[in-house]
């Protein structure tokens, strides 16, 4: 190893120098940090006698600033509180001049009064807050009450009750439209109910306005006030629009009192009512109500359903008082009617008066179609027992058509009118067969009562040939007025054929009591004894028979003859086809006997002095005279 000083290797000493230099930086670096801190300490004591020197001045400049932000703030509170009082001063002018001329204008000063009262409710320590709340607050008031006037005017003002005619237009319109709308889509007329037409109930320019009141005023809290004046005006309208179409209250006793026609002629009027208050009125009250109180929280079903109740009630006690009166045959009809017009609306009524509060409504509309329903069914079974007992004494003497069989076959062909009601109503029963035999079932069992008191009535006659004729007659009827009507389809050809026959049948039951049987054709009947050549008497004919037998024989024949011409002349049978028909069936029967009996006898008698006193009526007269038989009175029985 290398050394470089006394005694120390040259590395060595280099590492000691270097030690050496570092440890007189330290001392150095030491004294320079005590003098840093001297340094410091005096600074320090410099800057804080100059703290303390100027905090007077900071102090003072703090205070100004905050005096001036104060008085920003007071300026800014005071500009605040004059721009509400503008807003006071001129809302009261908009407020005191009332909605009427500018109902917008009217409402917004009402929402920047509210401001008003917000603000001043945010800074309640304001000096004139108290003040200014007093004003706003009885403007405030008068706002609300001008704004619920001016509501009460619009609806008494455009509340009036619609005229007849055009109520009755609309119907009919209304009506038309349904009837294009089923036809187009197959489906009954209650699907277009959305697509009905309604008069204008209230101008459609006015209903916005009606709405924005509405809305304040249930903003407002009157929330009844809006209820009673809407109520009362719709529901004074309604009623006025019924009354005029001519709706009364009656009672039992006045409807029971009231003569056929004009009974028919207020059940007329009550069904056309019927039909306009829930196809046109109530569904256009429906429609403005919601248009009017849309998105306003307000129980439109109840005010809609008191301002209907009062009319559709009236209307409904009447149908009812009428399903409770005096039951008579001649009143189904009426019931018919009514049952019809009810089922028709059910689907409607079921839309219109939806809800709980609509309910009563519902319900007496519901069991008043079942209570005329059931009436009707009731009066039907009464008729076909009334004819199976009817006991009228009127006899027919000429053996016509009995007022009875006209009666119950008109009142048949009426019932038919209504099948398309009948079926409804019997579907609506709680029965399993088919609506259509059901109506069949009813039409067979008053036809077949008629035919059995018919039987009953013919008894009464006591020539047995006059009962045949009075039960043919009747029977033939009968069944042409079957033919001839909607019956036809209901009672089928096999009915028609079977009676038919029993007509046929009474016909010649007449021929054979009234001809074959009659001794007038054994006068024309001679059984020969034998002829005796030509040594026979002159008063004796070739086959033994003598003159003076003969003449008895034309004696009694005229008499015979001339008796029921006389008698039979004066029946009737009022079809013309089926008076012919046995009037020749008769001449066949006759006719050909009188000729034979002319033919081989004639010559016994032509010989006397006076022939015609023994052969009065020769083939072709006695033909004649038999035309003139069943003649009777049957030009005005054929009125019927």
């Amino acid at each position: 190893m290398e050394r470089t000083g006394p005694g120390l290797p040259e590395g060595m000493e280099a590492l000691s120098r270097q030690a050496s230099a570092l440890r007189e930086a330290l001392e150095r670096s030491e004294e320079n940090t005590q003098g840093m801190v001297a340094a410091l300490g005096s600074f320090d004591s410099r800057v804080s006698a100059i703290e303390a020197s100027i905090r007077p001045a900071q102090v003072r400049t703090q205070a100004i600033t905050m005096a001036h932000e104060n008085i920003d703030r007071t300026i800014e509170n005071a500009e605040a509180i004059l721009a509400q009082f503008d807003i006071v001063s001129r809302a009261e002018v908009v407020i005191l001049r009332g909605p009427h001329e500018n109902l917008k204008i009217f409402l917004e000063a009402v929402d920047l009064l509210k401001g008003v009262v917000n603000f001043f409710s945010l800074n309640k320590n304001f000096k004139s807050c108290e003040g200014v709340l007093n004003q706003v607050n009885n403007l405030l008031t008068k706002s609300a009450l001008k704004i619920e006037e001016e509501f009460r005017q619009l609806m008494g003002t455009y509340s009036k009750p619609i005229e007849p005619n055009h109520l009755f237009d609309c119907l009919l319109k209304h009506l038309m439209v349904s009837r294009r709308d089923s036809e187009a889509v197959g489906e009954q007329p209650s699907k277009s109910f959305e697509t009905a037409i309604h008069p204008t109930l209230i101008p459609s320019g006015i209903l916005p306005l009606l709405h924005d009141i509405a809305c304040q005023l249930v903003q407002d809290g009157n929330q009844q006030s809006c209820y009673r004046i809407y109520r009362d005006a719709r529901g004074s309208a309604l009623e006025l629009s019924l009354r005029n179409l001519g709706i009364e209250k009656l009672s039992k006793d006045d409807v029971e009192r009231m003569q056929r026609v004009a009974l028919q002629v207020n059940i007329g009027t009550w069904t056309q009512c019927m039909q306009i208050t829930v196809k046109v009125l109530l569904a256009g009250e429906r429609k403005i109500c919601n248009q009017i109180f849309d998105g306003i929280t307000f129980n439109k079903e109840q005010c809609f359903a008191e301002l209907a109740k009062g009319s559709v009630m009236t209307l409904l006690s009447f149908g009812d008082t009428v399903a409770r009166s005096k039951r008579s045959h001649e009143n189904l009809f009426i019931l018919l009617e009514m049952y019809g017009v009810m089922h028709e609306l059910q689907s409607e009524v079921e839309v219109i008066f939806q809800g709980k509060f609509c309910s009563e409504m519902r319900e007496a509309a519901l069991n008043l179609t079942k209570s005329l329903a059931q009436v009707a069914q009731e009066i039907l079974v009464d008729f076909e027992d009334a004819v199976v007992k009817d006991s009228s004494k009127t006899n027919m003497q000429n053996g016509t058509v009995h007022p009875f069989t006209f009666e119950v076959i008109k009142y048949v062909k009426s019932l038919l009118d209504y099948q398309s009601t009948l079926k409804i109503l019997f579907q609506q029963s709680e029965t399993g067969s088919e609506t259509e035999s059901q109506l069949a079932v009813v039409i067979m069992k008053i036809m077949q009562a008629l035919q059995n008191n018919l039987n009953g009535k013919s008894k009464q006659y006591k020539d047995p040939a006059l009962s045949h004729i009075f039960l043919m007659n009747n029977l033939h009827y009968m069944v042409t007025s079957v033919r001839r009507s909607q019956a036809k389809d209901i009672l089928g050809d096999d009915w028609i054929q079977r009676h038919r026959k029993i007509v046929q049948q009474n016909a010649n039951q007449y021929k054979r009591v009234a001809w074959a049987r009659a001794s007038i054709l054994q006068t024309l009947t001679i059984q020969a004894t034998g002829g005796t050549g030509s040594s026979a008497p002159s008063d004796v004919s070739s086959s033994g028979v003598s003159r003076s037998m003969i003449k008895e024989r034309f004696k009694s024949f005229n008499a015979q003859f001339e008796e029921l011409h006389a008698i039979q002349s004066q029946w009737t049978i009022p079809d013309q086809e089926l008076r012919d028909n046995l009037r020749l069936a008769v001449a066949e029967v006759f006719l050909p006997a009188y000729r034979s009996f002319i033919n081989r006898f004639g010559n016994l008698v032509q010989r006397e002095k006076n022939p015609h006193k023994h052969i009065k009526h020769s083939p072709e007269a006695l033909e004649q005279l038999l035309g003139q038989f069943f003649q009777g009175q049957q030009v005005g029985e054929q009125k019927h």
